[in-house]
């Protein structure tokens, strides 16, 4: 028997041989070996292959209309990342001071970066704006104000979308269901707010709004909510219309395109959703008498999540007797909720390999942890794994991309993992691990100061 992992939640260039797993031509075990473990395995060329799709699916399906395929920067960045976006062709959403400052350290083009925030600061507005930003999504009545201020101070007519909250369900987790009325982000559609942010807008002669935005949330697998919150969006530019008799040229439609996890998991794909946006769009738009504004969107965890795995070492194995009278079979790993947070937080799935070597054993359910002190600290509740498994094998969770290095914490004074990229049989670092220097480094011995009134 050899292990069998599923290509659809794994790396493009992963393969398997006697047991052994290997991604973008570089065995898992001999990178555990050169570069210890916990550790993130990027593929480089899942990850440019991924942009490139999303980036022609846009372009296919929307044509002249096609406007920016924005990768999100949340889901996972660092200066290699930004070079790999700005190869691709794509351009940059970043949501607060510090991706934006990976995104200048790497000389990202300014004009293709999208800035997002609910909670914008002066500073961060102020450093947008001098690195000369193509757009920023505005969240709140006060940050029209900080903009426009902003943008009158330094000369600047800066352009600007508005977040709109078109009151759609996402058909996901609550946690990361953005757009339906009682969340913190944009103005609600519903309640008349985002007609007085257009209002407020327009207001101002350093201000120059060109659209609206709208992101629905995360991991969504079905298209409806989608064409719903598009044509809501393209209800609001036939009130501008009808309000200013012109024509906004820009709709950013968000992302939240959802990946798979586990094996019941079937998302779509870009051709995809791109193909069914537009058939909504342009129905929608002709219904209106608008013209096809230029349309934006911002995948971030469909490029990265899939091009990326977790790569652990087994350290202990325990089996408990419940109170039923049922047996529970822990396997713990060298990592946990400080390299992956989404289990704990969201209840998020994921599938989990055993890929060192070939296994003949039969499978056993088993629930893999980390080693955090936290009952919580779960990496898999629920998962059947070969019953011989013991301390130095290494299991892989894939599909790690999206939120796992970003969510990464230092909980019980951990060190954060290394990202390892691969690719074509090579491998380098391009986020090495933090060391307990890296920890103590923030501590500060400073003496007492009077602090006057």
């Amino acid at each position: 028997m050899t292990n069998m992992f599923n290509p659809k939640v794994w790396p493009s260039t992963t393969t398997e041989e006697f047991g052994v797993i290997a991604v973008g031509g570089c065995s898992l075990p001999v990178l555990a070996r050169e570069f210890g473990t916990p550790a993130f395995i990027l593929d480089e060329a899942d990850f440019k292959l991924r942009a490139a799709q999303w980036k022609s699916a846009l372009d296919k399906h929307f044509g002249d209309n096609a406007g920016t395929a924005y990768y999100a920067a949340k889901a996972f960045i660092s200066k290699e990342i930004v070079h790999w976006v700005e190869q691709s062709g794509l351009g940059l959403d970043v949501c607060t001071g510090g991706e934006l400052a990976v995104a200048k350290a790497a000389n990202f083009p300014a004009e293709r970066i999208e800035l997002h925030g609910n909670n914008k600061s002066e500073e961060e507005i102020a450093d947008a704006i001098d690195y000369r930003v193509g757009t920023i999504v505005v969240d709140s009545l006060q940050e029209i104000e900080r903009v426009a201020k902003n943008a009158h101070n330094k000369g600047v007519v800066q352009k600007v979308l508005l977040r709109l909250t078109p009151g759609v369900d996402a058909h996901t987790h609550e946690a990361i269901s953005t757009a339906h009325e009682d969340v913190k982000f944009g103005f609600s559609i519903a309640s008349g707010a985002a007609w007085d942010a257009v209002l407020a807008t327009t207001k101002h002669d350093s201000l120059s709004l060109q659209g609206f935005h709208a992101h629905i949330g995360s991991q969504i697998f079905v298209s409806d909510a989608f064409e719903t919150s598009a044509a809501r969006l393209i209800e609001m530019l036939s009130k501008y219309k009808a309000q200013f008799g012109v024509e906004l040229p820009e709709l950013d439609l968000g992302g939240g395109y959802g990946i798979a996890y586990v094996d019941g998991d079937d998302p779509s794909d870009a051709n995809q959703i791109m193909e069914k946006l537009s058939k909504t769009v342009t129905a929608e738009c002709g219904k209106n008498n608008l013209a096809v504004p230029k349309i934006s969107i911002e995948p971030g965890r469909a490029i990265v999540g899939p091009a990326m795995i977790t790569l652990y070492e087994v350290g202990t194995t325990k089996e408990v007797v419940l109170e039923d009278g049922s047996k529970r079979w822990y396997v713990s790993v060298d990592g946990g909720m400080s390299d992956n947070l989404r289990t704990a937080l969201y209840d998020a799935e994921y599938s989990i390999d055993l890929v060192n070597r070939i296994s003949t054993a039969p499978l056993r359910m088993a629930r893999v942890v980390g080693k955090h002190c936290e009952t919580g600290d779960i990496v898999i509740n629920d998962v059947q794994l070969p019953s011989d498994i013991v301390p130095g094998d290494l299991l892989a969770t894939p599909a790690t991309g999206a939120y796992g290095r970003s969510m990464a914490n230092n909980y019980n004074h951990m060190v954060r993992p290394p990202v390892i990229s691969v690719f074509n049989q090579t491998a380098r670092t391009i986020i090495r691990r933090e060391s307990y220097a890296d920890l103590l480094a923030l501590e500060v011995d400073e003496k007492p100061r009077r602090i006057a009134e």
